[in-house]
């Protein structure tokens, strides 16, 4: 009942939701396990990351700088006491970026944790012509999960880190980098984690057969850079009330880790439970639009 109620009001995304929901330890073994995280450096991309390597799994770390990433990825080392920590370079908003990391990385993989993401004030595009958002958010990771599904050893497990943003809009298969509409920040962002949540459940259907499970989150409020520089009057509004990093990507962890959310497929997760997808009929697309949406990013690749 106190879930049922924290989840039906904006207190469930805070750091008190978090605290009044049981969370035990996770206490699985991840020896063996190869994960690799996108937007690795801060956030809840580290904290999902030296979690993984405190379970013992050989974790890569995907940043856009070098620098920051191998001291990233000294300090996951001495906090967790696991030496296996890997660094790769990459922008998530360059196709070539992409392509070519996906091409270094050799499998077997085990654990893909798409959480890499930018919330912008401005439209802006990359070098490629994308938008800056849609490209890092939505099309990069659709890319990188693609090109690294067959690099995925079952039992394996692809996590798609969105937004609670997301129940605020519907895909616009139509205008998908906002070319059309006024650019509005949040209103591009909450799309693309939109997007996201479609994405996981046609993948988890594409890859059932193949021992590959896919679910995506949402981490709740938490206090991290992205947050602080993207949205500053609601972090300085909120901050008493946000998450640590640790405690946005717990669930990060534990669907990467629990026999529980190895069970399932396509769920959509807040706080280690599965939560609908939709708040409003409004949000709702059709089956031809998850379609298209599909083939749109496709087809922006293959061009």
């Amino acid at each position: 009942m106190l879930d049922t109620l924290l989840d039906k009001s904006v207190v469930g995304y805070t750091a008190l939701g978090y605290r009044l929901r049981s969370h035990p330890p996770i206490d699985a073994d991840l020896s063996g396990r190869v994960a690799l995280v996108t937007g690795a450096t801060s956030g809840l991309g580290r904290a999902a990351a030296t979690e993984l390597a405190r379970l013992g799994s050989t974790v890569i770390l995907v940043g856009r700088s070098s620098d920051k990433t191998e001291r990233v990825a000294e300090a996951i080392i001495g906090e967790s006491g696991n030496p296996d920590v890997r660094t790769e370079v990459a922008d998530l908003s360059s196709m070539a970026q992409i392509r070519a990391l996906a091409a270094r990385v050799q499998g077997p993989l085990h654990l893909l944790v798409n959480n890499a993401g930018v919330l912008l004030a401005e439209r802006s595009e990359t070098p490629e012509g994308f938008e800056t958002t849609f490209a890092t958010n939505l099309l990069g990771h659709f890319l990188l999960t693609n090109l690294l599904i067959d690099k995925l050893e079952a039992p394996a497990r692809i996590i798609n880190v969105s937004s609670g943003g997301m129940y605020t809009q519907r895909i616009r298969v139509d205008d998908l980098q906002m070319k059309r509409a006024p650019y509005d920040g949040v209103v591009a962002y909450a799309r693309t984690k939109r997007a996201q949540v479609i994405l996981t459940e046609l993948w988890a259907e594409a890859l059932r057969d193949r021992g590959i499970v896919v679910h995506s989150m949402h981490p709740g409020w938490a206090d991290t850079p992205g947050v602080s520089d993207s949205l500053p009057r609601f972090y300085k509004l909120t901050k008493p009330l946000l998450r640590t990093p640790e405690e946005g990507a717990d669930t990060i962890v534990w669907l990467c880790a629990s026999e529980e959310a190895g069970a399932s497929t396509g769920q959509f997760w807040h706080d280690r439970r599965p939560r609908p997808t939709h708040r409003s009929p409004k949000t709702r697309e059709t089956e031809e639009e998850r379609q298209a949406l599909w083939d749109a990013l496709s087809s922006m690749l293959a061009s």
